[in-house]
This record gives structure tokens, sequence and C-alpha cells, in this order.
């Protein structure tokens, strides 16, 4: 047995498990809508499609159930949650609160290697923008933010935020493919990268709640698009496995 003190127990945390892999494929796929809103996930079939076993899957979608991202139907099992209205609209007010007063206190509060740090990343939101990778511009928008707010110093606000970001980013997924939406997203972070620059309180709150108003109406626009139409078919017979998939 090896003595105390030896480098023999510590965990290399650079290396994902197996669970770790599978939520960020199965978050992944609920994201890029390769699970369609309303579909059955079916145990069995995601082992198959994931090459992992049922515990790991069932493990994974209690996960994304905690997320919102999942809910249980009594006598059909879990199935990919809903896009509600009613949700998503209550989701924008909350982050039209915390993001507008984080603002606020980010242009009066952090310290200039911050607010250079905000401008360069949102650079990186717009050239992600321009090759239409939308999966880089969720995670530099995220970055984005959780700066801000530490910035401000709004930790437990990011904590509330944090909890709401799976389904935010769903949302988000969502209104930044739809038409004219990387030119207006540009002007919109640009106004509050600037109103940060010039630590300008009021203008960073105004930009930064403008900018979540415009895209809860084009959130409600596609709901309301996506309640008209069909059920979508079973595309599982179709499809890349998940195992395989980018």
């Amino acid at each position: 047995m090896s003595p105390k003190g030896s480098s023999s127990l510590k965990i290399d945390r650079s290396v994902k498990t197996l669970r770790e892999l599978t939520l960020e494929k199965m978050r992944d796929a609920i994201l890029s809508a390769y699970f369609k809103p309303g579909e059955r996930l079916v145990e069995r079939s995601l082992c198959e499609e994931l090459g992992v076993s049922r515990s790991i899957v069932r493990e994974v979608l209690r996960h994304l159930e905690t997320e919102g991202l999942v809910e249980s139907i009594p006598h059909q099992g879990p199935v990919v949650a809903t896009l509600d209205a009613d949700k998503a609209a209550q989701i924008y007010e909350i982050r039209a609160l915390l993001e507008g007063h984080a603002a606020r206190l980010c242009a009066e509060r952090a310290d200039n290697e911050t607010i250079e740090r905000l401008a360069a990343i949102n650079e990186e939101i717009q050239a992600a923008f321009a090759k239409n990778d939308f999966y880089e511009v969720l995670a530099r928008t995220s970055a984005f933010y959780e700066l801000m707010f530490e910035g401000s110093g709004q930790i437990m606000a990011w904590e509330i935020v944090q909890s709401l970001n799976a389904r935010i980013n769903r949302l988000r997924a969502m209104t930044i493919s739809s038409a004219g939406r990387a030119t207006e997203a540009a002007a919109e972070m640009r106004l509050l990268v600037e109103a940060l620059q010039r630590r300008d309180a009021q203008a960073a709150h105004d930009a930064s709640v403008a900018h979540v108003r415009r895209v809860a109406d084009i959130a409600a626009r596609k709901l309301a698009e996506m309640a008209d139409a069909s059920p979508a078919a079973d595309l599982s017979a179709s499809r890349v496995p998940l195992a395989d998939s980018a």
C-alpha cells in the first residue's frame, strides 16, 4: 500500500467522467433540437445511441430534470420538456431584473481589466456569429455574463441565473439563429460594452434591459410559431447516433 503523502490517490480533475460526458452530450442534443420538445426519451434507446449503461442514462435524465430540460410524464416516462411561453416570459423578466442591475453595478464597481475583458469576450461572440458557430456564441455569451456579474459583485444573483442557465441557453439557442439576429445582437451588445467602458451606470442598465426585452420578443414569436406547427414526427430512425455525432 502506498505511504501517506503519495500522489497515487489524487484525482485528475481534468479528466471528465463518463457521466459528465454523457450529460454534456444529452444537454447539447436538447439545446440543438436533436431531441424535440415533447419527445419521449426511452432509456434503452438512449443506451444504444450513447453507448453507455442504463444507470448512467438514468442519472443524466434525473439531472436534466432538475435543469428543466426534461420532465416526467405519468404513464409515459421522461420526455423533453416543452418550451412554455409563459415560463419563458418569466425567465426573461428575471433576466432583465438581474442582468440590468448587474450591468449598472459593473459600470460602477468593476476594475479596468474586467471591463477590457468584457469587451474582448464580446468581440469573440461577434466572431462566432460571423462563422455561424452558434455553440461558441452560447459558450462565450455565458462567459460574458458570468464575468459581468463577478465584476458587479453580484455573486448570489449569478447563482440564481446559473440555476436557470440550461433553460436560458435553450431559449438563447432558439433566438440566436433567427434571421438578422447576428447584426441586431452586435449592435445591442456594443451599446452595453460602450456604456460599461464610459462607466455610465444608467446607460449600461438600460442597454442590458433593452437587449433582454428584444430577445424576449423574438422568443415569444418563435414559441407562437412552434405552437401553431404540427407535432414533429419521430425522426429517431433517420438521425445520426448520438455517440457518433459532433
